[in-house]
């Protein structure tokens, strides 16, 4: 094991250290920042404060993600979010942001030596086109950089280990988010002619073709929702998924962390502006009236398909909305947002559905509502883009539509299209291979004992919630000893549990469930031993009172029968 963690981490320098390594090289054939105007105040306000709403999103979906976990891991689920912001932080600012948005290389990846640290960028050189400082424009890039890879840890919930992840997001980020950046998004200042006024010119491969996202559609949300699809087909399920039912721990924290969520995405999508100016309001309208029209859309469907609205459906659908119109926020009109998010809400609760149907694990719904929602919402960019506001957005109040525009709106959707399968499919099978290699290297999931104890316990040494006594009594010698339970309980009734070994331990809690539902008619094992039970938890049966060797025989026949003879072995634990 120790060999593995040796190679693994080997693995990481590697490629950490390699853009590092090279950056004398480089040095001389690297443009230089450029200063194309002066800092405007007005824009660098709005800027500093979009990049802290963003930045707020981090701990926001930590508890969107916490709330929606059993109790014994919300600490562990919570630290999968988190720890993006050291981990990512410090990657972005020594290279991150150069490889996403220094010069180009044949429209693949950027570089600059001088934003290797930003050591050599002047506190006051502003951002080819904008009249913010490159200083802040790299600290709200690196905000998105940060919350993208922590969006996958709501499909590998509840079962991965802390380190194996840590290497995964840090890797993925390199290999993955940052040439993404620079496909989409990476520019270069173009100057001014007779016809058109100075404004950017895309560089990237993604942006020359005339790809549509304003804020992060197919960069941050197809490319973490894919990615974590690749990871859930790799890694196996949740122990007792989908035979038995995993509750949320507390749907306040959920509420909770998605209402942080719609605040800061004012930030990430009216802060894609770049300014203070009319965009930016475009952009926070249209998040406004997306995220609204997708909660309501979504709790409609639910409400027709299961009988009740749910607050996990009311949160889960604003986060749909915002989802699908990120990559359209500053391309449409309030009408095209309400639009898109009215056909989000539906869209994504289908998908979600279709989940027990596919089998496949997506513990938090991550790409059920990222996944599907990011490509929706760059499909439907191209349906309801405005070219009015398009072209005031670029600086042409007037004129003909710019880009694929030109050409028609079946142009752009067709663009748009082949976007978001770039962009899921660069993320789908790069993710593939970092996961099997780090699982095979290092192990990727917990075993099944630490996954019963749970990750906050198992990998944290913490709890996330104390249900003790509120105060802890310890004796003035200093010594302090575990309380024990009694040897009797008051009623006399002796308490034990049985341990039900099987190969299929889902096949196993399957079974109890089927036989548990009203209208069945189970066996006379069953009548033996359920006036006993108490509870049930990953194959341990809690009794109280009844003979243990006897219940221990019963639970035997009983799994034996009905798992096709498999070897069932049945241990009891006083």
């Amino acid at each position: 094991m120790n060999r593995r963690i040796v190679i693994a981490c080997a693995l990481a320098a590697l490629v950490l250290t390699v853009p590092l390594a090279h950056a004398a090289d480089v040095s001389a054939a690297s443009p230089q920042p450029s200063t194309p105007t002066a800092v405007d105040h007005g824009d660098t306000a709005w800027m500093l404060v979009s990049t802290g709403l963003v930045l707020l999103m981090v701990p926001g979906l930590a508890l969107f993600y916490g709330g929606m976990v059993r109790r014994r891991n919300v600490l562990g689920t919570m630290m999968h979010s988190m720890i993006a912001l050291g981990l990512i932080g410090v990657q972005w600012v020594l290279f991150g942001y150069s490889l996403a948005f220094g010069a180009t290389h044949g429209g693949l990846i950027g570089w600059n030596s001088d934003y290797l640290g930003l050591h050599g960028v002047s506190p006051d050189a502003c951002f080819p086109g904008t009249n913010i400082p490159i200083f802040v424009h790299c600290m709200y890039q690196g905000m998105f950089a940060i919350i993208t890879p922590a969006l996958i840890s709501g499909a590998l919930a509840e079962r991965v280990r802390f380190g194996p992840y840590c290497l995964f997001i840090l890797l993925w980020a390199v290999l993955v988010y940052d040439p993404l950046a620079h496909w989409v998004w990476a520019v270069a200042p173009r100057l001014a002619t007779v016809d058109n006024p100075a404004t950017n010119e895309p560089v990237g491969w993604l942006g020359r073709m005339g790809a549509l996202d304003f804020a992060g559609g197919t960069v941050v949300h197809v490319s973490a929702g894919f990615a974590g699809l690749a990871a859930i087909l790799v890694l196996r399920k949740r122990r007792g998924y989908p035979g038995h039912a995993i509750q949320p721990n507390s749907m306040v924290l959920t509420l909770t962390g998605a209402g942080l969520l719609w605040f800061g995405w004012f930030g990430f999508n009216g802060g894609s502006a770049l300014g203070s100016g009319p965009l930016a309001g475009v952009a926070l309208a249209a998040s406004q009236v997306a995220a609204a029209a997708a909660a309501l859309s979504w709790l409609a469907a639910e409400w027709l398909h299961r009988g009740k609205p749910t607050a996990l459906g009311l949160a889960s659908g604003l986060v749909a909305g915002l989802v699908a119109v990120t990559p359209a926020a500053g391309f449409v009109s309030p009408l095209g947002a309400l639009c898109i998010g009215l056909i989000a809400g539906v869209v994504c609760y289908g998908a979600v559905c279709l989940k027990p149907l596919l089998k496949y694990d997506d513990s938090l719904d991550a790409f059920g509502v990222h996944g599907v929602g990011g490509f929706l919402g760059a499909l439907l960019t191209g349906v309801f883009v405005s070219a009015w506001i398009f072209n005031r957005g670029n600086g042409f109040p007037d004129g003909t539509p710019l880009g694929q525009l030109a050409y028609g709106r079946g142009a752009q959707i067709a663009i748009q299209a082949l976007t978001a399968l770039c962009a899921a499919g660069y993320s789908f099978l790069v993710t593939l291979v970092l996961v099997k290699a780090i699982d095979v290297l290092w192990g990727f999931t917990l075993s099944a004992k630490a996954e019963n104890e749970g990750l906050d316990q198992n990998q944290h040494g913490e709890a996330g919630f104390d249900l003790g006594p509120a105060v802890d009594l310890v004796p003035e010698t200093g010594a302090h000893h575990e309380p024990r339970p009694a040897a009797h309980p008051p009623n006399g009734q002796q308490r034990f549990t049985v341990v039900v070994e099987s190969a299929a331990p889902d096949k196993l809690m399957q079974a109890w469930s089927e036989m548990c539902q009203a209208g069945s008619n189970p066996p006379p094992e069953f009548r033996a031993v359920y006036p006993f039970l108490t509870t049930i938890r990953d194959g341990r049966f809690r009794f109280r009172g009844g003979d243990p060797a006897v219940m221990r025989e019963n639970l035997e026949r009983l799994f034996r029968d009905r798992l096709d003879g498999a070897v069932v072995r049945a241990v009891v634990e006083k």
